[in-house]
């Protein structure tokens, strides 16, 4: 009888949330705007991208639905 040993390669980590930065800036109308900065040449630059823009669609989708009520904008009469 042969005794065969087998290894399973260990679990990956979950990925961690891409290393973004928060920087507070004045907007064109006087008022302060909050920008997510990336840098173009980190080697997570997709993930980094599609982090904030997933962060940046859900900031639009509760401002649509405090300001309209829907999430997608202007409720459309069936």
């Amino acid at each position: 009888m042969k005794i065969e040993l087998r290894t399973e390669p260990k679990a990956q980590k979950a990925p961690t949330k891409p290393k973004t930065v928060l920087t507070r800036v004045l907007s064109t109308e006087g008022g302060k705007a909050k920008v997510r900065v990336i840098d173009a040449n980190s080697p997570n630059f997709g993930q980094e991208f599609l982090y904030v823009f997933a962060q940046n669609v859900r900031a639009a989708r509760k401002e649509n639905k405090e300001r309209l009520g829907a999430a997608q904008g202007v409720k459309q009469p069936a």
